[in-house]
């Protein structure tokens, strides 16, 4: 379905991908159903033979000249190269064939010629990277002066918006490779082996001859027909059949979308694809906000973020006390995997190292559960990621936002707070989670734009004052970093770190969005430097009174009954064998009908969780008498213990 999308006034198209399972076929030759195995297999034969031929276009054209000319743009005769990855690598002439003996169509050439290409134009990056750090190559590469950073950013292209973090990881894996072979490499493809090819079917680069999709007319399920080989090295074109496999299509996708041919992937015993489709959205801009919500990230509080107004004045006023996405117990899960994937690793390359054909079965076990952790690592970051997307977009959504200023922490080095906050600020999955927001933002219409992380949680949000940082509100005395203050006698603003960080980052967007620039290649919008004469407005004030919301009487007063209102209706209660004496009704909200309190209400508690010690040293064995409570905490007397006396209750009978 290759139609163009039909765009309103103030719509653009967004491109979004949903996962789907192939879970049947029928053969339209033959007519025989095709099982989910079945089928996986006859897909996992095609794969392997678009994957041979990719490999083999990344092993003959891994080489800076090659990458070079593809990265170029034109060919040899100064025609400008097509967009497709296939055609371009036609019009350069590399061409690749399938092994001898087998017949496949040019289509599934087409499939390996684009997926060779576009990891050919990808690495051209990393080429360029790797050789501006070895033009700049430092006298000592685990520290590089101030001078030694500039060249290093002036020596990569686009090295002055790019983040330290890169830098340093490439520069230790050459100073890795010049380590083991006494020398530096000559680029990235003497650094890096030839990149592997995944088993996928891109059937995007194929026309109605190898692959076609249909929408049915109800809009919620799609035909997919595609042409198999019946066997894995297929010797004409009577072994390949058309296979149709319908498809049900997710809630996500709208009615008015329009489909792509979708990528295929054989694994675990399943066909999954992965369907792109293309909708109207509501266009964002990049200025003219009046509503924005700031987004500070945090480490045990992942996400804390709230909403700012733009008035007419020029003022800027918070709603609300902003939120905060907590995800500790996920954190705590992610550490706990992260732990047991060192472990393993630990072991196996121990392993590795003894070279024993005797231990060759436990390598092999040890490889296998590492590669399931990984996976849950992994599949764990993707569902961190989405939540924390979705919970910050619908907090901009209920708010009326039409931006989300995100902090910009590419540049964030992980060093000097301790080995376990260290590894946990590295693995935070920012980046992932920035993806998600935009890709979930769009939908809404909703522009999400970074902006620099400079002094948003040094400063105070109110007067811009350096805030001092104490451990708690109620102790003002000890330093520390969670609670802030503002010292200056005028303002007296405190509050959560990550509160204040936010406001700041609302406030200085709010203030520079005339300053915002999209970049070309990634489409990201961004505000790359920060102005003092813009930053010095970038402050809030109190929230104005509105008309009407003053304490002025304003008209009568509502009449109000001379007789109080009874705390319980004057009815008797029923007696009940377990809910204490007769005419008695549960204290609280306890519903009538329960025959027992709750488990916290039941558990027996006194006046006090702790017992008294008998001898001088203290010995508390409170947790084991109260509900929750901690070992040095005292709790007050239940109000079930002592019933006070009611005289809007009337007991006895109605007679």
């Amino acid at each position: 379905m290759g139609r163009r999308l039909p765009l309103g006034a103030g719509e653009s198209a967004r491109t979004a991908c949903a996962p789907v399972l192939l879970r049947a076929g029928v053969d339209e030759k033959t007519g025989e159903v095709l099982t989910a195995a079945v089928l996986t297999e006859r897909v996992g034969w095609c794969a392997d033979l678009v994957t041979g031929m990719t490999g083999a276009l990344l092993s003959g054209h891994w080489n800076a000249a090659d990458v070079d000319a593809l990265a170029s743009g034109v060919d040899g005769g100064g025609r400008s190269l097509p967009s497709q990855a296939w055609m371009a690598l036609r019009r350069l002439g590399w061409s690749v064939a399938p092994p001898g003996g087998v017949r496949v169509n040019d289509r599934i050439v087409r499939m390996a010629q684009e997926q060779a290409g576009r990891v050919l134009r990808s690495v051209k990056w990393r080429a360029d990277l790797v050789a501006g750090v070895l033009a700049a190559w430092p006298a000592a590469p685990d520290k590089r002066t101030r001078e030694e950073w500039d060249q290093v950013r002036a020596a990569i292209p686009g090295g002055e918006h790019l983040p330290s973090g890169v830098i340093r990881s490439r520069t230790r894996q050459v100073a890795a490779y010049a380590r083991q072979h006494g020398r530096l490499p000559a680029g990235v493809f003497e650094l890096e082996p030839s990149p592997g090819a995944a088993r996928m079917l891109l059937l995007s680069a194929c026309d109605g001859q190898q692959a076609a999709l249909e929408r049915s007319d109800d809009r919620r399920r799609a035909l997919l027909r595609l042409q198999l080989p019946v066997r894995p090295d297929p010797r004409s074109y009577a072994d390949w059949t058309w296979v149709a496999c319908p498809i049900a299509l997710p809630s996500t996708i709208p009615a008015d979308a329009v489909l792509h041919l979708p990528t295929l992937r054989p694994t675990g015993g399943r066909v999954r694809a992965d369907l792109a489709f293309t909708h109207p959205v509501p266009k964002t801009k990049r200025t003219g906000h009046t509503v924005a919500l700031g987004v500070d990230w945090g480490l045990n509080t992942l996400l804390s973020a709230g909403a700012v107004r733009l008035h007419a004045d020029g003022t800027l006023t918070a709603l609300g006390a902003g939120a905060q996405f907590r995800a500790a117990g996920v954190l705590a899960k992610q550490h706990r995997l992260r732990r047991t994937s060192e472990h393993l690793n630990a072991k196996t390359g121990h392993y590795t190292r003894l070279a024993d054909p005797a231990l060759d079965a436990r390598h092999a076990v040890l490889a296998e559960e590492t590669r399931r952790v990984s996976q849950r690592r992994s599949h764990l970051n993707d569902a961190l990621a989405w939540g924390a997307a979705r919970w910050a977009v619908d907090q901009a959504v209920a708010a009326g936002a039409t931006v989300i200023y995100l902090e910009d922490l590419r540049s964030l080095e992980a060093g000097g707070m301790g080995r376990t906050h260290n590894t946990r600020l590295s693995q935070t999955v920012r980046g992932k989670i920035a993806d998600r927001m935009r890709h979930l933002a769009a939908e809404a219409g909703i522009a999400v734009v970074t902006v620099p992380a400079r002094n948003t949680s040094k400063h105070c949000p109110h007067c811009l004052a350096p805030l001092r940082h104490r451990k708690a509100p109620d102790r003002p005395t000890v330093p520390g970093w969670k609670w802030a203050l503002c010292p200056q006698p005028g303002c007296g603003w405190q509050g959560d770190r990550d509160q204040g960080a936010w406001r700041r980052i609302a406030a200085r967007g709010l203030t520079h969005q005339t300053k915002t620039t999209t970049d070309r290649t990634s489409g990201i919008m961004v505000i790359r430097t920060v102005v003092d004469r813009l930053e010095t407005a970038a402050v809030l004030t109190t929230t104005p009174r509105t008309a009407g919301s003053g304490r002025s009487k304003t008209g009568p007063t509502r009449p109000r009954t001379h007789r109080p209102a009874p705390r319980r209706r004057g009815a008797p209660s029923p007696a009940g064998p377990s809910c204490g004496p007769a005419g008695r009704r549960p204290e609280g909200h306890a519903p009538t009908d329960r025959s027992r309190l709750p488990r916290a209400a039941d558990r027996h508690q006194d006046v006090a969780t702790i017992s008294t010690p008998t001898t001088r040293r203290h010995r508390p064995r409170g947790a084991a008498l109260g509900a929750g409570f901690h070992l040095h905490a005292h709790a007050s007397p239940p109000r079930w213990t002592e019933p006070v006396p009611d005289p809007t209750v009337h007991k006895g009978s109605r007679s």
